[in-house]
């Protein structure tokens, strides 16, 4: 896809809350560094390439359509995706980070917006990666955040996340280098995902490797069809 006209608006910062400014600021402020340690970082990581892989296979099966990426940071993770075959699009709260992964895929689409208010119209994506991007919401926030992935995806859509798992503890939060995060019990977020319309269709937990501290969700789901 390499338009950059979209519906998604422009310069959403005047419609951010207090904690989408906070996180598109601290984001922002360490974007150059980020973007260069995630430009290789699914690299020596075969089982999260191999989940996305099952993403990609899923969305194909079912028929061409777009793709986002929310939450697509400098762009590494949207050009892994279009590298296979899917027709996708990234998009962040952070300027810098869009200007970051327009610079490195100019080929690519990126645009600003907010994960839990997209101008796209219901049921416009065939698939939806959210690669750590939910790590930051509270928590008592995420349900919106789902609902709104479900009115964005086609009936039979898929959604990936992928996130930190928190090894038999509530939701719990953490320091992360950026900014607050949480770290969820796999089979509760399922449980969110599954009442706001999702179908499970696997899910894959990985351990911490070296220089991870934590162990690795993600989830795998279709959004069910309407009016089920």
């Amino acid at each position: 896809m390499t338009e950059r006209s979209s519906k998604l608006s422009p310069n959403p910062s005047s419609d951010l809350s207090s904690h989408h400014r906070a996180t598109a600021d601290a984001y922002d402020a360490i974007a150059v560094v980020y973007a260069d340690l995630a430009r290789n970082a699914l690299d020596g990581f075969p089982l999260d390439r191999a989940v996305l892989a099952a993403f990609a296979d899923t969305v194909r099966a079912a028929g061409p359509g777009p793709v986002a990426e929310l939450g697509c940071g400098p762009g590494s993770t949207t050009a892994h995706l279009r590298g296979l075959g899917l027709d996708v699009f990234g998009v962040d709260l952070s300027p810098v980070m869009i200007d970051l992964a327009r610079e490195a895929y100019p080929d690519l689409r990126f645009e600003l917006g907010s994960m839990d208010g997209l101008d796209l119209a219901d049921g416009a994506l065939r698939g939806i990666v959210s690669w750590y991007s939910l790590i930051h919401t509270p928590p008592e926030d995420v349900p919106a955040y789902l609902a709104e992935f479900r009115r964005v995806l086609a009936p039979g859509g898929t959604l990936l996340l992928g996130f930190f798992e928190s090894e038999g503890e509530p939701v719990t939060p953490f320091d992360h280098k950026v900014t607050t995060a949480y770290r969820w019990p796999i089979d509760d977020l399922a449980g969110l995902a599954g009442t706001a319309g999702f179908t499970e269709v696997g899910r894959m937990l990985r351990e911490p490797q070296v220089g991870e501290r934590f162990r690795r969700g993600h989830l795998l789901m279709t959004r069910t069809q309407a009016g089920s």
